[in-house]
């Protein structure tokens, strides 16, 4: 009887050492956690915490921890990031409305002072102040319509229309523009509808700005490519040139809020910005997508991806 007690004795002070040196371990290891866990705060350190320990549930807050500097992390490079990006928005909102408005003031000026002006040099002064006027009008537009999509304001009521259709009258209004500066244009429209839900005005809206692109900064290759095709539940309108294209550099850039290619800031080729942006916001809010492929002075097309009236 007394053997069984000493044993039942020795079992338990086991039990206890053993639950001692376990207590212990686990305040060095939360000790180790609290130290590391200020040093990621207050130091600026981008580690993590790593604790070898056999207890599954500490191994469970650990990998979560991890997780939360991780996200932290993220959310820091993201604010820095668009804090980068706001403040190169707003210079080159400036810029773009300063020189507008530097020219309607300087015409304005002009017409205030020069009392022997022609009545010929007067009306092309006012035909300028009215040009830049609607330059800047068109820009303040871009700016709203842009905010809108993004705020998620801007309704668009969806409709089964013919894409084929949208696309021969898209191509149709630059006719003129494409004669005259020589452009050969390769069109490759299906002759049967394609039909399509979505937004009609904003279809339009995108092709406008892909057209007008192409023709503005493909005009060195003198061409024009709009090709419609369904691809499963699918259509893809794609617009294409040939003209200096876009280095690989600045393909992840150009859907950028008010992002212009670098050799472009002459005004007479240079756009807001804003166009493709938009396009891209467009093209999402239907449930599709956009992406570019360039290879410099041979071709350049940018695919829109929309679902079909099937999907």
């Amino acid at each position: 009887m007394i053997w069984v007690l000493l044993i039942l004795i020795f079992v338990l002070l086991v039990l206890l050492l053993m639950s001692y040196l376990k207590n212990r371990a686990y305040r060095r290891e939360l000790a180790y956690i609290a130290r590391r866990l200020e040093q990621l705060v207050h130091e600026e350190d981008r580690g993590y915490i790593q604790v070898v320990t056999g207890s599954p549930e500490l191994r469970s807050v650990l990998q979560g921890t991890n997780e939360l500097l991780d996200y932290a992390r993220r959310s820091a490079d993201d604010y820095v990031r668009t804090e980068l990006a706001m403040r190169k928005m707003l210079a080159n909102i400036s810029h773009d409305l300063k020189t507008p408005l530097t020219v309607v003031l300087g015409y304005a000026e002009a017409l205030s002072r020069d009392n022997d002006m022609s009545e010929e040099e007067r009306e092309r002064l006012l035909g300028k102040i009215h040009q830049k006027s609607l330059d800047v009008l068109e820009l303040m537009n871009k700016f709203f319509d842009l905010a809108r999509l993004e705020s998620g304001d801007d309704h668009l009521a969806f409709e089964r229309f013919d894409a084929a259709d949208l696309c021969r009258q898209s191509i149709l209004a630059y006719y003129d523009i494409l004669t005259h500066r020589g452009f050969e244009v390769a069109i490759d429209i299906p002759d049967r509808p394609v039909w399509i839900y979505a937004n009609a005005e904003a279809l339009q809206r995108i092709l406008d700005n892909l057209i007008s692109n192409a023709v503005r900064y493909g005009a060195d290759g003198e061409f024009l490519g709009l090709t419609l095709r369904a691809e499963g539940e699918f259509i893809l309108i794609e617009v294409s040139d040939k003209g200096r294209g876009i280095q690989e550099t600045e393909k992840s850039r150009v859907f950028e809020r008010l992002y212009t290619l670098e050799d472009s800031r002459n005004r007479e080729v240079q756009g807001s910005g804003l166009g493709l942006t938009i396009t891209k916001r467009l093209a999402e809010r239907m449930g599709g997508s956009i992406e570019l492929e360039s290879r410099p002075g041979i071709r350049t097309v940018f695919t829109v991806k929309l679902p079909s009236a099937r999907a």
